[in-house]
């Protein structure tokens, strides 16, 4: 299957993404993941994507287009491939397309979420940078406060985690993305499913979508 998941930020793509993948056996090509390993390393594409990240700002399409069609070139995406993060525009879809050649998409899954709860969603989560664990300030505090569970180090929020830096981006998911919704619409391909529920729940819309019966799902998992 090639699988586009579309949603704003804090939406919970990644969460679903990974579990839908994980069941398909198909990689989950996450744009957002491929571009903070980039920054990290300090790769050209890093480097060139750092500024645009940190002021909560998109990646030039040019850029991210690039990192997206060497990795689609993989032996591991040879039978379907699950995007989270791509495309994010018109124009990018019809990269996409092109660079794709034979066969399209065959579902695009759209979590929606209103703008006030992912805002609440993303601003107050908290990470440790040494092993990358997650908490959030309201719904999965650390035992002991600003520190991490796991190693003790004292946790950090994300500079595109901030409350004004996510509604910057969520500005320009609306202007930007959102459009693409009634792109695959009419192609027939959107399945919309209500993100604003437990994971569980919202997984099982998703699994329902795609006609995931429950047992592959299990046994995946």
């Amino acid at each position: 299957m090639r699988i586009v998941f579309l949603g704003p930020p804090g939406a919970g793509k990644g969460t679903q993404a990974a579990r839908v993948a994980a069941s398909l056996g198909v990689p989950h090509l996450s744009t957002g993941d491929m571009l903070r390993v980039a920054k990290q390393e300090g790769t050209e594409v890093g480097l060139k994507a750092k500024a645009f990240m940190e002021t909560g700002q998109l990646v030039p399409d040019k850029v991210v287009d690039e990192l997206v069609r060497e990795r689609l070139g993989a032996p591991d995406c040879a039978q379907g491939f699950l995007l989270d993060g791509y495309p994010r525009n018109q124009a990018q879809a019809r990269a996409l397309e092109t660079h794709l050649q034979t066969g399209a998409l065959d579902y695009v899954i759209s979590l929606q979420v209103d703008d006030e709860k992912l805002v609440a969603r993303i601003a107050g989560r908290r990470t440790c940078p040494k092993d990358n664990s997650v908490y959030h300030m309201a719904t999965r505090p650390p035992r002991r406060p600003g520190l991490c569970d796991l190693c003790g180090t004292e946790l950090v929020q994300r500079a595109d985690d901030r409350e004004e830096v996510v509604r910057d981006r969520l500005c320009v998911y609306h202007e930007a993305t959102a459009g693409l919704v009634g792109y695959y619409e009419r192609a027939g391909l959107v399945h919309t499913v209500d993100g604003d529920r437990s994971i569980e729940q919202v997984a099982a819309a998703v699994r329902a979508a795609l006609s995931i019966d429950d047992d592959r799902s299990e046994n995946a998992a």
